[in-house]
């Protein structure tokens, strides 16, 4: 059963992450990747996450594919304009890969080359738009195109942005425009989350929550004061805090958030951020 036929069929879906290198040395990732094969419904593959440059998302999808993964191509719009776009999809469905995460993508001041120029030729939602076009026959200028691709297509979603209605009407264009699937920002907070979920109740597309592995209490404090929309509850951060060993309380916490989360939405979307090796932990603490 395809990544796409799974979400379709209602099946509660688990994907984690894994962050190209910065460099052509691959060895860590395909063994990060081994570790997760089969337990996992799909992976996503960053696209120079916070605007560092690393090893691209579409030959690391490449190589997961060839190895028995499940991979999700991310797609930002900062980097590229729109034909190099258009091109990467194309590029990508040649290759079998069908599942595309849709993203604005991080400001290049965020990143390791701040002199570098944006670009943000599409926005994320018209960059919907274009898949949706790509898999009817034609190009944005409305050009037939020789063999038609198929993708399973995703965008992202802040369940804690205040205000909330921008973010509903945001998810409706997005779904209007071919998404299927959501992974959101990082949940800690279980009631902020439920209330995103019945603002969002009436839209037909699959919820996976996102789960950050919390490292500290002071990675805690900085997502609460400068990621708009994650909001990491203080007796959270004063556990994490009390903690002996601080991975093994990572581990647990976010397992316990995952039990709590799988009966209100569709999925979970695990995101290591670095800590790739302690996902197979955190799916067996969580029953997954």
């Amino acid at each position: 059963m395809s990544f796409c036929d799974k979400i379709r069929s209602g099946k509660f879906i688990v994907t984690s992450e894994i962050g190209p290198p910065k460099g052509i040395d691959v060895s860590r990732v395909l063994e990060n990747a081994e570790l997760i094969k089969g337990r996992v419904d799909a992976v996503n593959v960053t696209d120079l996450q916070s605007s560092i440059l690393r090893l691209g998302s579409l030959v690391v999808c490449h190589l997961l594919k060839n190895r028995g993964v499940e991979p999700i191509l991310q797609m930002t719009c900062r980097d590229r304009n729109r034909l190099a776009l258009q091109s990467d999809l194309l590029s990508a469905a040649v290759l079998g890969i069908e599942n595309v995460l849709v993203l604005t993508g991080d400001y290049p001041s965020a990143g390791d080359h701040p002199e570098a120029k944006p670009v943000f030729d599409l926005g994320s939602v018209e960059l919907l738009d274009v898949i949706k076009g790509l898999q009817a026959g034609f190009d944005m200028k409305g050009n037939l195109l020789k063999g038609t691709p198929k993708f399973c297509v995703g965008a992202v979603v802040n369940p804690g942005a205040d205000p909330l209605e921008p973010e509903i009407i945001k998810m409706e264009k997005k779904i209007e425009a071919g998404a299927l699937f959501f992974q959101t920002q990082a949940v800690y907070d279980i009631e902020l989350f439920k209330k995103f979920l019945d603002a969002s109740k009436h839209l037909k597309a699959a919820i996976l929550a996102g789960i950050v592995l919390l490292k500290s209490a002071g990675m805690a404090r900085h997502m609460n004061k400068n990621v708009a929309g994650v909001f990491v509850p203080e007796d959270l951060i004063k556990e994490m805090e009390s903690a002996g060993d601080k991975s093994a309380k990572s581990i647990e916490m976010a397992a316990r958030l995952i039990k709590e989360l799988k009966p209100l939405c569709q999925g979970i979307h695990i995101m290591p951020i670095g800590w790739d090796r302690k996902v197979p932990l955190v799916l067996e603490a969580a029953g997954l």
